[in-house]
């Protein structure tokens, strides 16, 4: 996404495909109050699809804490992975998408100990081609 302007087409094309390819609908939105998903275009594409809409209070920035540690979750590890493979600053988002993949592959306790991947697709992912290379 290049501007936040864009977040809502794309909400509607995720949401799209998560019902398409696994059968899936989004039931909960929740945003930090950005002007973004505050269009008539927006809420009404909620109220047809059955969306609730969850905002955060103005000016209580504690209340993303969810997804703030998943962000520095993810970034955590993808400068680990960066590092550990002495990759030049270019490669960043590739490190981004790789470390998403190993934490969609790892079991995590909010799941009761079932990896993302396995909630999804419905069946247990592979970890034979997964393999740490000394550099």
């Amino acid at each position: 996404m290049k501007y936040k302007s864009q977040a809502f087409a794309i909400m509607q094309i995720f949401y799209t495909y998560a019902l398409n390819q696994f059968g899936y609908t989004v039931k909960i939105v929740r945003s930090d109050n950005a002007l973004e998903f505050d269009t008539s275009e927006c809420q009404q594409f909620f109220a047809i699809q059955g969306i609730v809409h969850q905002t955060s209070c103005v000016d209580k920035p504690q209340q993303n804490g969810r997804v703030e540690r998943k962000h520095r979750h993810l970034l955590e590890i993808s400068r680990a992975l960066r590092f550990h493979a002495h990759l030049p600053l270019k490669f960043w988002g590739d490190c981004v998408l790789t470390a998403t993949y190993i934490i969609n592959t790892l079991p995590t306790k909010v799941l009761k100990n079932v990896t993302p991947y396995e909630k999804l697709l419905k069946k247990t992912p592979s970890y034979h081609h997964m393999k740490s290379l000394d550099v």
